[in-house]
């Protein structure tokens, strides 16, 4: 059935499968085996399939059993992985000064991922994105005055070590953010040049007397973003901040300084880079940035070959695309993320085709710059709102769940910032975005931060962690079940889309991900109501989708079964089914 002719069966279709389904689940009900509400439980596959049978004898719909805690996890060690962002300031506190650290980081890496595939109590995270961790005036620390080393606030580089010591342990990669578009004004090269002009007089400046002087934009004309230099007459280039001097990334000399650096946190264990503001790097030239981060990819690929990075070039699809001429790994896809983003546009009435259409482009709109691309995609981060607040009014906490997912879903190396799992709120000024990790409702409960000084005070919407542990229906099980369903399937990560049109529909996004030879089928059901999804005709893995279909996952946002039968899913409002 095509596309438009399943659009035409509308809610008259929808409702006599919504009705279907309650009856199939009234009768297991009946005989006691029925679902108890949560996410993680369902009847075993069969129970009561005789007197479903009698009353639908055409479907005979299965509930699907929780497969997920049957299913190995399978995770490939190579640049595909699934990054926590953590801002250590405001993530857990571990010598009581309300300011988090490295060490309070440390002993909360259980809670991103144990190390230990036969527990179920982490994440399962397997990469860390670590904000800016270097000294720097700021709290954000984007203004770095010591590239080789790290702010006495959040600790020594001992404690960085051992960081680095027990992330490897648990197969945690470690990507450290690397801000090269500019300094402080307080980093000793400034410092410097600065010095030298108040110290020059009526000469002209050398760079051979000071090598500083070239590591930056100086000029005695005012422009636009510049900055004047005390004392003398003359002025830098600060395009973001005067305190935030850009860099002049085209001095041989700098670059020979940005090579000892990287190699510096390559050689002591990091994974990779996390590049800040790289359409930055010159002001208004695409092809001088794509210059640079050809450089510097060479250049940290030749010191550790299977390092990781990923660009942030906040652009529209087509601009930051290009930036894969370079040869970088990734780059964030903003195309998905924010409330502006393919997700929350979906998540917020738009056609679930939006998104299988967009997932599809992928492939063309990368692959044509560099064919090793490696997406990465991202719901949030700490200069977006959280996504709590994209939604309101019924079923807000069912879209923040499955937003989260489709996310998770996607190809690449998915990002997840801090405390999203949680549906943490945080919007307005920057400081809001980035507060306290929400352990617990008591603000003096141990390990707990103060957050950011100018940080706003607000309400959480959404229970704390140590709620959301006990509950199976929460955020946190959500999430947490979510990211073991992305390691349990290698394609999910790295999996060639084709989003398959026939089957899909307003509310329905069907795609199949192909790797390695093997291939799954997902589907995401993205409204508010039930949806009986016709897969016979789908070929899958040689052949077409019928019983024999393994069924790898189920994720209802609202805890309730799916049910599978002869190649039909009876899918609920805003759930997702993995098949293979």
């Amino acid at each position: 059935m095509g596309r438009f002719d399943q659009k035409k069966r509308g809610t008259a279709a929808r409702r006599a499968a919504a009705a279907l389904l309650i009856l199939t689940m009234l009768v297991t009900s009946a005989c006691g085996n029925g679902p108890s509400g949560g996410p993680d439980s369902a009847a075993p596959n069969g129970a009561d399939k005789q007197e479903t049978a009698q009353t639908a004898p055409e479907t005979e719909a299965q509930e699907i059993p929780d497969v997920t805690d049957t299913i190995p996890l399978n995770v490939i060690d190579d640049n595909y992985r699934t990054y926590y962002e953590v801002f250590v300031y405001s993530f857990y506190d571990g010598d009581g000064d309300g300011i988090g650290d490295l060490k309070g980081l440390t002993e909360k890496l259980d809670y991103i991922n144990d190390g230990d595939d036969t527990t179920d109590t982490d994440l399962g995270c397997n990469g860390i994105w670590l904000m800016p961790v270097h000294p720097s005036p700021t709290y954000h620390k984007y203004d770095v005055t010591d590239y080789y080393a790290i702010d006495p606030a959040y600790g020594t580089l001992d404690d960085f070590q051992a960081f680095l010591a027990a992330c490897s342990e648990r197969g945690i990669k470690v990507i450290m953010d690397l801000v090269l578009n500019h300094t402080s004004s307080q980093h000793p090269w400034f410092t410097a040049a600065c010095d030298y002009l108040r110290n020059l007089g009526n000469a002209e400046p050398s760079a051979e007397e000071c090598p500083y002087f070239d590591y930056y934009y100086f000029t005695k004309e005012p422009q636009s973003g510049y900055s004047r230099v005390g004392g003398t007459d003359w002025y830098y280039e600060a395009q973001f901040w005067s305190e935030m001097p850009d860099l002049n990334l085209g001095c041989a000399a700098l670059r020979e300084e940005i090579e000892k650096i990287t190699k510096y946190w390559l050689d002591m264990g990091v994974g990779g880079f996390r590049l800040d503001a790289v359409k930055e790097y010159y002001s208004d030239s695409a092809p001088s940035n794509i210059e640079f981060l050809s450089w510097l990819t060479d250049t940290v690929k030749s010191q550790k070959p299977d390092a990781y990075l990923v660009g942030e070039a906040w652009l529209n699809l087509n601009a930051y695309a290009e930036y894969y001429k370079s040869g970088i790994d990734s780059l964030f896809d903003f195309h998905f993320a924010g409330a502006e983003g393919v997700i929350a546009k979906v998540m917020n009435g738009a056609s679930a085709e939006k998104y299988g259409t967009a997932l599809a482009e992928l492939e063309d709109a990368f692959g044509q710059y560099n064919e090793n691309y490696i997406d990465a995609p991202f719901y949030t981060n700490h200069d977006m709102a959280r996504s709590a607040g994209y939604y309101v009014g019924e079923h807000s906490q069912e879209r923040v769940k499955m937003a989260g997912a489709m996310n998770l879903m996607m190809s690449g190396s998915a990002f997840l910032y801090y405390g999203e799992e949680l549906g943490m709120k945080g919007s307005g000024r920057d400081e809001n975005k980035r507060a306290p990790m929400y352990w617990s409702k008591d603000n003096g409960a141990e390990g707990m931060c103060d957050g950011p000084a100018d940080m706003e005070k607000f309400e959480m919407k959404y229970d704390s962690l140590e709620e959301q542990e006990q509950d199976p229906s929460s955020i946190y099980r959500y999430f947490k079940k979510a990211i073991k369903i992305r390691n349990q399937n290698p394609e999910i990560a790295r999996g060639q889309v084709e989003y398959l049109e026939d089957v899909s529909s307003e509310d329905v996004c069907v795609i199949r991900k192909s790797y390695d030879g093997s291939e799954l089928l997902l589907l995401f059901s993205t409204g508010p109501e039930a949806q009986s999804v016709d897969l016979s005709g789908v070929d899958l893995n040689g052949h077409k989708v019928d019983d024999t279909t393994e069924v790898r996952a189920a994720l209802a946002a609202d805890g309730q079964p799916v049910t599978f039968s002869q190649g039909t899913a009876q899918m609920q409002p805003y759930s997702i089914l993995v098949l293979k």
